[in-house]
This record gives structure tokens, C-alpha cells and sequence, in this order.
């Protein structure tokens, strides 16, 4: 067995950043600390953080008043922010910047006077955040057949926004149908998706087609891991996605398969070394690694954490 191991993968400067926002705030404030949704899709970040006394909850009347709350990398709406605020609730945000991006075109359109098409995916975090800028301005649509059930009064200015984990190929679609329909629709300079997400699903195209097993290491409730898997499927690829080694069987493999190996952007590189570390014993796997795309972008962590980290740095 022979396994190609893709890069880029895992962790993207987003997720580094909310991560590395979770693991300071609770050595600054001691647990417990609690998180609005989980911080970021993947199973195995959640559990060790729960290890560690950080309390996830899906509504802010969860919080005791006047507790510390971490906004997760998937970003929340002013009402949340609100919420929290009412309950004197000590917040920090750790939301992606790329995602605030979005947050901050759905508001600039909404003042204009334009009706917001966001493309994305009915009840995914970002989304929610998202709608909950302009909510009387937004229609969420999935697919094309979405797009072809839209109807305007005359005269109406239109923009289009995405989340920012899609697949970008289902994305352009969308966005052609889109632009066909509405010739005059208006959008960002930039566009949305992320460059972690077009890079991993850059690497799964290259790569997939000199591989016969295609294995995805990520949370089924991570989106941009599921974009990876469905890449794959749709080249003819054997293609699962599995938070780890503990999720697949020797069956599923045969001796002298390639196996592409990728890992979602909130997936850790530890699951993936696991993942390798099984394939090596049950398959006697070597490894090539691939690199596509080189990956240097950083974010800086929010403010009330910067300066702990920089006392941390220093002291170390």
C-alpha cells in the first residue's frame, strides 16, 4: 500500500486562531469557560476541550450571568452578541475574519437597499450568523433549483453572498445560474469562500486521480470536510470521511490500494498521523507527501487575549 498524504491540510488560520483563543481564555480565566456552538466542526477538539473545562452550549440562557463566553469560529448574530451582553456575560470573539468578511458585506448591502441571495447551507452555524445581520434583507438558497424558484418585484437590487466552506465548484454553479437569471446581480470584489477551503479541495482534484481510496479525516458535521468527500466520490474515488482509524476497518482496503490522505480545516494533525500510524501496521503503508499549495496566513487572536499571550510568550 502506498499512501500519497496531501498538502495543504488541517487546520487553517481560522481554526489555529479560535483554538489557540479557547486554550488561552481558559488558562487566563480558569474553567469553567463556556462556548457559543462548538468551537470549531470536529469531534475530537471538542472532547479534549471538555477535558478541560469548557462548557459548549447551543442557546446563551445556558450561560450563568455574568460568566466568560467564547464566540466560535463560525461567527453569531447581533443578536447573540445582544443576548450576551443582557446576561453580563464577559465574551470574547473568536470568529474567523473571513467570516466577518461576509458578516460585513451582508450589512453594507442591507443599508443599500439590496436583497442578499446567500448561497450556503440551511442551518449550518455560519449561515445563521450570517441571516441574523439583515435578516428582512437575506434568501438563503442551496442549489439551482433553489435559484430557479426565486422571484423579485421589478426593480429589485440584488447581491449574492456564500459561505464561506463550500465546495467551490457547487458554489460556481449556483453563482452561474444566479448571473443568468439576474444579469445585473451584484457581489463582493473578493469573493467568499475561503482560501483553506479552495486549497484542500485544490489538492483533493490533483491528487485523487493517481489515488483508488480517497480517506477524509474530519467531523460529519464539518462542511468543508464533507466538500472533500463528495470531491472525491464524484471522480470515482473510494472516499470516506472518519474522524479517525477508529472509524474505518481493514476491509474497507485492499493491500495494494493508494490511499490519498486529507484532512478537513478543523480536523487536527494528530488524527491524521493516527490514521497513517494504522494504515502503516495493518497495511505495511509507505508514505509520499504532496504539497499543492503552500499555506502561510495568520490571524491575530482577539483583543482582550493579545497581551495575556504576549506575557505568556515572554515569560516562557
Amino acid at each position: 500500500m502506498k499512501i500519497i498524504l496531501a498538502a495543504p491540510r488541517g487546520f487553517c488560520a481560522g481554526v489555529h486562531m479560535a483554538i489557540d483563543s479557547l486554550s488561552l481564555t481558559l488558562e487566563k480565566f480558569g474553567p469553567p469557560v463556556y462556548v457559543y456552538h462548538e468551537i470549531v466542526h470536529n469531534q475530537f477538539v471538542v472532547n479534549e476541550f471538555q477535558g478541560k473545562g469548557a462548557i459548549f452550549v447551543n442557546t446563551i440562557g445556558e450561560v450563568p450571568e455574568g460568566s466568560v463566553l467564547l464566540f466560535s469560529a463560525h461567527g453569531v448574530s447581533p443578536e447573540i452578541r445582544q443576548a450576551a451582553r443582557d446576561r453580563n456575560l464577559h465574551a470574547i470573539d473568536a470568529t474567523c475574519p473571513l467570516v466577518t468578511k461576509v458578516h460585513l458585506e451582508a450589512i453594507k448591502y442591507a443599508k443599500a437597499g439590496y436583497t442578499i441571495i446567500l448561497i450556503g447551507h440551511e442551518g449550518h452555524d455560519e449561515v445563521l450568523g450570517t441571516m441574523g445581520e439583515a435578516p428582512e434583507a437575506i434568501v438563503l438558497v442551496e442549489d439551482e433549483a433553489d435559484v430557479d424558484a426565486l422571484t423579485f418585484p421589478e426593480g429589485t437590487r440584488l447581491a449574492y453572498l456564500t459561505q464561506t466552506t463550500l465546495s467551490v465548484d457547487d458554489a460556481n454553479r449556483v453563482i452561474a445560474r444566479l448571473r443568468s437569471r439576474f444579469p445585473q446581480i451584484d457581489s463582493p470584489p473578493k469573493e467568499d469562500i475561503c482560501y483553506a477551503t479552495q486549497n484542500r479541495q485544490e489538492a483533493v482534484k490533483l491528487l485523487s486521480d493517481e489515488a483508488s481510496v480517497v480517506v477524509v479525516l474530519g467531523s460529519q458535521n464539518s462542511s468543508n470536510s464533507q466538500r472533500l468527500r463528495e470531491l472525491a466520490a464524484e471522480k470515482g474515488q473510494r472516499a470516506w470521511l472518519v474522524d479517525g482509524p477508529a472509524d474505518l476497518s481493514e476491509d474497507q482496503f485492499e493491500q495494494d490500494d493508494v490511499v490519498l490522505i486529507t484532512a478537513g480545516a478543523s480536523a487536527p494533525e494528530s488524527v491524521v498521523q493516527s490514521t497513517i500510524a494504522w494504515l502503516q501496521e495493518k497495511f505495511n503503508a509507505t508514505i509520499e507527501s504532496r504539497e499543492v499549495r503552500r499555506e502561510d496566513v495568520q490571524f491575530p487572536l482577539p483583543k482582550p487575549l493579545r497581551a495575556f499571550a504576549k506575557e505568556k510568550a515572554a515569560s516562557a
